[in-house]
């Protein structure tokens, strides 16, 4: 059979002017603007000219693409119209994706999103003074009530019964008054953008041409190529690294100390862990230390926990209260966590530090607007209330994997198609988002096959699904775990899964 040759097939396509006086075209000009339409045309014939010299299309297959080039304009204009930034469904288990925006808001968040951003809002306004207020009293009077019990240790007997310093102990190692009065007096909070500003404030406010000690074990990348060091260095402080990569003595950090030091700095290991050989000192070796020089002690913590994980299985990752509750000064923490709110960064600690950090240039150019604030409000109100449900990265971690396997079962019983074999096996979700690296938690995956389709082939039609559908991959086939799938998703999942295999 003889083939047309592509400069035949180009001499076949209309050209811009005379698409665009098509009478199908003509309703998507009064519909989306001329110099809309004229990108979408030009768009499309690029794209049958590139088809044509990839040898895609041939004489019939052409004619058949020129006929449709209404349909196809439509389709390129709805498609540049439409929002890039979409919600999708996270069947991998990870509950925290960094990728996938990490922690999903509450409802309770999302209505105060929506109210606070269709009007008007007090956000610096003082309703009862009438004068100007502060943004952050709309979530600093709700850290106060969860921290409350952190602000004076001197009622803390618990604090000591649990392996931390008691407030006669933190005042004996510093020797003072002032330190009594100073851990009295409360705990201050200020929210800004991330976690990785929050750092470059404190060490900025706090470390500005001085030095600031860290173990080189807790040297971190905490993703996307930022590292804890370069944070460090756009503060304006000067790194002072102890010890080596596995072990770390508190002498190590007492021989660096000299007269340009200014903090000593621990950073969580959220992403990663180090085992065997090991040592680092305790918080409370690094408080008596801090005291003893009389330095401030910081930590950037990362995750944000602000319950106890242990029983939702999450062992070993430290929460902020255990934080505050021994001694450190200064506490930075990520909203978008294991906190479960909106993206930000989160500083608590001693009053004046905070102070002092508020009163910084820097603080008006990382601060945050309404909505995070409203998203942030609606969150802490949660577990104030105790209402830990309503977080949803807390009730995902909560599911049992009984509960997930049920959900699993009856999914699979909605897949009808003989085309696609499903599994329903052991399998381990994780929190994520950096944070307690060693963790699992036990669940059921439904485990997928597809007759004439590979597993990348699967995952692929389950993303260009609507709503896309994400999904692991292991040993072959293609893994959903409904851990972080929420349940009125259970019916959209079964049916993208018999429309890809029908």
């Amino acid at each position: 059979m003889k083939t047309t040759a592509p400069s035949e097939l180009f001499r076949r396509l209309p050209s811009v002017d005379d698409l665009m006086r098509d009478p199908g075209i003509g309703p998507l000009v009064a519909t989306y603007g001329h110099n809309l339409a004229a990108g979408a045309v030009r768009s499309v014939l690029a794209r049958i000219r590139q088809e044509i010299t990839n040898g895609m299309l041939h004489e019939k297959t052409l004619d058949l693409a020129v006929s449709g080039l209404p349909e196809a304009v439509d389709r390129q204009l709805r498609q540049a119209m439409a929002y890039s930034l979409r919600p999708l469904i996270n069947a991998t288990g990870v509950i925290l994706h960094t990728n996938l925006g990490r922690a999903p808001l509450s409802e309770a968040a999302i209505e105060h999103i929506r109210d606070t951003a269709a009007s008007y809002s007090n956000l610096e306004f003082d309703l009862e003074g009438g004068a100007r207020g502060k943004r952050d009293a709309h979530v600093d009077r709700l850290f106060r009530q969860l921290l409350s019990d952190c602000g004076d240790l001197g009622t803390g007997n618990s604090a000591g019964a649990a392996g931390l310093p008691t407030f006669d102990s933190l005042r004996a190692a510093s020797g003072g008054k002032e330190a009594a009065a100073s851990t009295r007096a409360g705990i201050a909070t200020i929210v800004v953008n991330n976690n990785a500003a929050a750092v470059l404030l404190a060490l900025n406010t706090l470390a500005e041409g001085g030095e600031v000690i860290v173990s080189r074990g807790e040297l971190v990348e905490i993703g996307g190529s930022f590292r804890i060091p370069d944070v460090m260095s756009k503060s304006g402080a000067i790194l002072r690294e102890v010890g080596t990569t596995n072990r770390t003595r508190i002498a190590d950090y007492k021989n660096a100390i000299g007269d340009r030091t200014r903090v000593l700095l621990r950073v969580h290991r959220s992403n990663f862990e180090i085992t065997g050989f090991t040592e680092q000192p305790t918080t409370a070796e690094l408080l008596a230390l801090a005291r003893e020089k009389k330095l401030p002690l910081m930590e950037d913590l990362g995750s944000g926990a602000l319950v106890d994980l242990r029983s939702m299985g999450i062992a070993g990752e430290p929460g902020v209260l255990d934080s505050l509750r021994g001694g450190v000064d200064v506490v930075a923490y990520s909203g978008d966590k294991l906190l479960g709110g909106p993206q930000a960064g989160i500083i608590s600690g001693r009053p004046d530090l905070i102070g002092r950090m508020r009163s910084n240039s820097l603080f008006r150019a990382l601060r945050v607007d309404k909505l995070t604030y409203a998203a942030l409000e609606a969150t802490l109100l949660a577990y104030v209330r105790r209402d830990h449900d309503a977080v949803p990265t807390l009730r995902m971690m909560r599911i049992s994997k009984e509960e997930i396997g049920r959900r699993a079962e009856a999914l699979a019983g909605k897949i009808l198609s003989p085309k696609l074999q499903v599994e329903i096996l052991d399998g381990e979700s994780i929190p994520g988002g950096g944070a307690a690296p060693s963790s699992v938690l036990p669940t059921r995956v439904l485990a997928l096959t597809a007759e004439g389709l590979t597993a990348d082939e699967l995952a692929a039609r389950l993303r260009a699904s609507e709503p896309p559908i994400i999904a692991r991959i292991d040993e072959g086939r293609v893994l959903l775990d409904l851990r972080t799938v929420f349940p009125e998703q259970d019916a959209a999942v079964a049916a993208s899964l018999n429309r890809i295999v029908s």
